[in-house]
């Protein structure tokens, strides 16, 4: 029993709604980050500069732009299954036999519990991710600088 009872226990004593939220932190969090390496590594190619025909241009001026990702989807799946089975079997059996001066008598009992429990579970988390190009606003401020630095 105590296989099924730590299942049972675990899925009834956590709320759908602390799962879900627990998964949409998740993401928000992994979100968080790839927005952060994203403008990280904006401002490493800002700073890098390579030299071309004697002109030193930084990576932003020559097009190079970073990837940002975004969360599309998020999916939290549980399953669980499981099954108990009792059975009660009680047979007897009586035998008699008689000669001259005795009589004999054989009884057979038999008495059979059984009990059988198994127990199955499993979850998953999937996310999908796709890349998005550089917001607007921020394509539209490194166009204006490039130009400003041009005149």
């Amino acid at each position: 029993m105590g296989a099924i009872q730590n299942i049972t226990n675990t899925l009834t004593n956590t709320p759908l709604y602390t799962m879900v939220e627990k998964l949409g932190m998740a993401v928000a969090n992994a979100q968080k980050e790839l927005d952060t390496n994203s403008i990280a590594l904006l401002k490493e190619l800002s700073d890098k500069e390579i030299e071309i025909g004697g002109t030193k241009y930084n990576l932003i001026t020559l097009g190079f732009t970073p990837t940002f990702y975004a969360f599309t989807e998020a999916t939290f799946e549980a399953k669980l299954e499981f099954s108990m089975a009792e059975s009660t079997a009680f047979s007897i059996g009586a035998e008699v036999g008689a000669t001259i001066g005795v009589v004999t008598a054989t009884v057979n009992a038999s008495y059979a519990r059984k009990f059988e429990q198994s127990a199955e579970g499993s979850s998953s988390i999937s996310a999908r991710m796709v890349s998005l190009p550089p917001p607007d606003n921020l394509l539209t401020i490194l166009k204006e600088s490039i130009k400003k630095k041009e005149e």
